[in-house]
């Protein structure tokens, strides 16, 4: 079957088609047909039709979007491929499903605009709510708002595949980060996180573990052990990295700023065997002589604090990130959660 005929027939025809083979269709095209899978072989002989964009299969009963994913598309992660194309709506059994075989719009651009990808930016967690604290009842809120209205939160590094144009990101996608370290991370925000199965990036300053309110190196290992908190560095002592001291050479600087780099890095390897992928620059102020140490250590992203989300042409070291304060409204969380953003209207 040609290329654009099976698109058709993926796009507009999959009704006809289910008819056809339940034997409601008088006029059999010359096409043999494969009969109707029994419930025992219904895995294995689902497939209906396939080229080398789609695979049509009947959908037998237990499959789900993510199983068929895992079957045809080797990972179960590209079950919104599948979604996305047949409705936007989750597989039924019985249903003929088509399932693309490679990546479709990895850029997310649509003729009236591209897709965007927010990043979140918390700092602490605690009973009363002050500008970079969140409480306890907000944060769970939050997570349970997009829970409920189908975003997919990706780690920080998932981005990667999708900024260099490879591989598509669900259409409500959005990511977590906090910062500095505090303790509150661990004793509150990990066990919402955890109950909504949402994964997060921590980002570290090194310098500031074993002080009074931080975390200890104990308690990020677990969370890290758990797949869903990722311990990324935040510098070495939370200093502006584009701010030179007083009377410091440029060389001087050079050394501090490797210093700043290096110490979160090693320490998290050396604590956690975690690479280091992204950096948060503190205050989420970067230079060109900060991207040129990052990119010296191998480091492929970089998140300041301006908000708004990244397109697919972001560049990686200057990447947005929005703040969420503890005075938000729900209403102003859910205005920092835009994944469209529209093309301007021509005159």
């Amino acid at each position: 079957m040609a290329s654009g005929t099976l698109r058709r027939v993926a796009l507009a025809a999959l009704p006809w088609i289910a008819v056809l083979l339940q034997g409601g269709c008088a006029d059999a095209p010359t096409r043999p047909v494969a009969p109707v899978p029994t419930p025992v072989a219904a895995a294995l002989a689902a497939e209906v039709a396939r080229d080398d964009d789609f695979v049509l299969v009947r959908a037998a009963p237990g499959d789900t979007a993510a199983t068929l994913a895992q079957r045809y598309l080797g990972d179960r992660e590209k079950a919104f491929w599948i979604v996305e194309r047949n409705g936007g709506t989750e597989v039924t059994a019985g249903e003929i499903v088509a399932i693309p075989r490679r990546s479709q719009n990895p850029a997310g651009v649509e003729s009236g605009g591209f897709q965007a990808v927010p990043i979140l930016c918390y700092h602490r967690f605690g009973p009363r709510a002050a500008p970079l604290t969140v409480t306890p009842a907000a944060f769970e809120a939050q997570m349970a708002y997009l829970a409920r209205n189908g975003y997919t939160v990706i780690p920080v590094a998932r981005l990667a595949a999708f900024l260099q144009g490879e591989l598509p990101l669900p259409k409500k996608t959005v990511a977590i980060t906090i910062d500095d370290g505090y303790r509150s991370t661990y004793d509150i925000a990990f066990p919402i996180l955890a109950r909504h199965g949402f994964p997060a990036t921590l980002f570290l300053y090194s310098d500031f573990v074993g002080a009074g309110d931080a975390l200890s190196w104990a308690q990020m290992k677990e969370m890290q052990a758990s797949g869903i908190v990722d311990v990324q560095p935040h510098s070495k002592t939370h200093t502006n990295l584009t701010q030179k001291l007083p009377g410091e050479t440029d060389a001087q600087y050079r050394d501090r700023l490797r210093r700043e780099i290096d110490a979160p890095v090693r320490a998290i390897h050396d604590r956690l065997a975690t690479a280091s992928t992204v950096f948060a620059y503190p205050y989420g102020d970067v230079n060109d002589a900060v991207v040129a140490q990052l990119q010296r250590r191998e480091l492929g992203f970089g998140v300041t604090v301006t908000p708004g989300g990244n397109g697919f042409f972001a560049y990686p070291f200057y990447l947005r990130r929005s703040m969420v304060y503890g005075t938000d409204s729900l209403d102003a969380f859910k205005a920092k959660l835009a994944t469209f953003v529209a093309h301007p209207a021509r005159p």
